[in-house]
This record gives C-alpha cells, structure tokens and sequence, in this order.
C-alpha cells in the first residue's frame, strides 16, 4: 500500500465496529460512481481492509479510522473526503474528521536514510560508499515489475502469472507491458496468434480463473473467437471500440475488466437465434413497458443535482423524499410491496438493485445506470435520458 488515511470518528451513542464499517460503506455507495465503490476497491487490492478502533466515553463513542489505500494521490484524497462525508452511523449522528494521510513511502524512505546514515558511521573510516550506486538501486526497485517469460513456448507474462488464481490473456508483449505499468502481475500474452493458441494458454485457463482481454478491433474478435474454440475461458473483456490494450490508459483498463461479461452471455452475444413461434414468444425484460404519470417528468426536474431519491407507492404517490446516501438502507426496513418505484438523482448501482428486488420495487429510475450485469425480470431500470427520449 502507498498511504494510509487516518480519520477520527466521534457517535452521539453507543455502537460497535461493525455499525461504523457498515456506514461507511453505505453512505458512501454510488457518490462518486461505479470505479469508487469501496467494495469493488477492496476486492480488487486498490484499498485494503479498514481498521476501525472504538472506545465508549459519556455514553458517547469515539474512534480512529483507518484505510490502506494503493490508490494515487488524488484517488486517495476522494477516498479521505468521501469518509468526513459520513453524519450517522445507525440512528446516531456522527462526525468524521480526517488526521492526516500518511505516505508510507516516505516512511519507507525515511528509514533508508536513517539507516543509511548508521551504514556511513560504521563503515565511514573502512570504506567510502559508493552512493550513485546506492541512489541506482533505489530507482531499479521504484520501476515497475519487469515482464518475464513463462512456459515452453516462452510468453510474454507478468511475474504474479504462477501464484495468482485469475489470470488475464492478451494479446501481445505491449499488452503485457502495459498493464504491468498499472499493477496488473497477473497477465500472459498470445503473442498475437490467430493460429494455434499455446498450450501453456489452454493449462493454465483449465487450471485458474482465465478472463480474455483483448482489442477493441475486428482483429482482437478473431483472436478471442479462436481463444474460446481450445481454451477453458471464464470472462471476456474488450477494449473500447477500436482501441488496443497496449494504448488503454489505467482507468480505462480497469472500466474494461470490471465490465467484464461471462462467456456464456458473450456467446449469446454473437449468435443468431433462430426466432420461436409468436404464440410461444416469452418478453423479455427490456419490452415490459410501465405507465409513467404525467408529474414525473416535474419531479426527476426536481431532483437533478440534490443527490435525493423519492419513493412511490403502486398510485404513484410520494412516500418519502430521503439523501441518496440513505436510500438503500431505507428500502431494506420497508414492508415488501410498500415502495412501488424509486426515482433518484444517483448511480443505480447492483446493491441497490438487489434490495429493491427484494422488496418488491417494480421500477428504478436514475440518473445513470452503473455496472448492473444481472436484472430481475420483474424489475425495470431506467435512466433520466430514457424517460425523456420516450
């Protein structure tokens, strides 16, 4: 990890760790969009577990948070702002105030020097030390993981491609070396074969957890279709259209693998299905068709840039006007079929979309749809731009 982000908590009650990490994950949920979602952060490695130390004083509770973070500087300092953003933890008000952010690499390098020091004092009067040298090392260990080669067939691959359970398949050594500049140990090239793909490719997808990353080109859906004919392929990431991995950026990297689809939906994707006789045909879930009342269009107006959600029951009358932040564990102490729609200036997002099932909601309107990848049938979801186009 590069920093640790280090806030003090104070709770006008009495609670427990558990309450403050779940409110920390729920009032932050969808503020800053699908690539801030702490969860997805952590189960990626970009943030790891967050520490959390209580203690209980005039009936009060006051603490210190702290969250690793491997993300960059800025990316970090969100993460700090979106934690003084949190005012309750369960019914209590709350307060969060950030200490400092401690860069753990200048701790590390502070330690070098003062161990470095102690080196001159001993070995001084022995011999002088070569400090170029030492200064070379420093920026040897800085430099990204170098790519290696792997297998009898020698690919280009990331030094994390033996011990990692998911590996990512590219194309070629540039793919390689690009995505080891953005952290990503655990890729291996095809070298760019249209042909016969590499034995050690097929082992190693039947072994782990194998997700396909290739160009966003005619070329790389020719490579993909041949990977998936011999290779035991779990997901399938693309490039956005008509661009290459190699020249994909950190955070476009990052899009593409968190929008990854199964194999299964991807070849659905592809083939043509023949047509089923009308009477048997089943809707699907995109022709369920809802009638909207004529004041929603006055109400998501109303919305736009106050990060408030409102809730309707089946006549489409208002039942609550509640912050986005609460929305969610909102629905989840409502009575099931008492919330009939939600419209809300916010990210639907796959939390939201799974309580909201559970309650009985029939349709979610936002103003941007998230990575949903599973959608109850009985459930619409619409953004703001769909409503007004209709």
């Amino acid at each position: 990890m590069k920093y640790l982000v280090k806030a003090r908590i104070q709770v006008d009650g009495m609670v427990d760790k558990p309450d403050v990490i779940g409110a920390i994950f729920g009032q932050t949920e969808g503020l800053l969009g699908p690539s801030f979602d702490l969860r997805d952060l952590q189960d990626k490695g970009r943030i790891g577990r967050i520490h959390v130390d209580l203690k209980s004083v005039n009936s009060k509770t006051v603490g210190e948070i702290i969250i690793p973070s491997n993300l960059d500087r800025i990316e970090t300092a969100l993460i700090a702002a979106m934690l003084e953003n949190i005012d309750k933890v369960g019914p209590y008000n709350a307060r969060v105030q950030l200490l400092e952010i401690v860069d753990l690499r200048e701790e590390r390098l502070r330690k070098i020097i003062e161990r470095a020091k102690e080196i001159l004092m001993t070995w001084g009067r022995e011999k002088e030390l070569d400090l170029k040298a030492v200064v070379n090392e420093i920026s040897k260990a800085l430099k990204p993981p170098e790519i290696t080669k792997y297998g009898p067939e020698g690919l280009p691959a990331g030094p994390g491609i033996e011990s990692s359970d998911t590996i990512i398949i590219v194309e070629g050594r540039a793919d390689v070396l690009n995505l080891l500049q953005y952290g990503y140990t655990n890729v291996i090239a095809l070298e760019g074969a249209t042909g016969k793909i590499p034995e050690t490719i097929i082992k190693l997808a039947r072994e782990k957890t194998a997700i396909a990353f290739v160009d966003g080109d005619h070329g790389g859906e020719l490579i993909l279709r041949e990977l998936l004919k011999v290779a035991d392929i779990d997901y399938v990431a693309r490039a956005p259209p008509g661009k290459e991995v190699e020249d994909l950026s950190g955070k476009e990297i990052e899009r593409a693998l968190r929008n990854k689809i199964p194999v299964a939906q991807y070849l659905a994707m592809i083939t043509k299905r023949p047509r089923a006789p009308q009477a048997e045909a089943k809707p699907e879930v995109e022709e369920k068709m809802f009638t909207l009342p004529e004041h929603l269009l006055k109400d998501m107006k109303s919305l736009q840039g106050t990060l408030e959600a409102i809730i309707y029951d089946k006549e489409w009358k208002a039942v609550e006007r509640l912050p986005v932040r609460d929305l969610v564990d909102r629905l989840a102490q409502m009575n099931e079929d008492k919330a009939y729609a939600v419209v809300f200036d916010g990210i639907i997002t796959p939390r939201l979309v799974d309580v909201a099932s559970s309650k009985g909601v029939k349709i979610i309107i936002g103003a941007k749809m998230g990575s949903v990848t599973k959608r109850p049938f009985d459930l619409q979801l619409l953004t703001f731009n769909d409503v007004l186009s209709s």
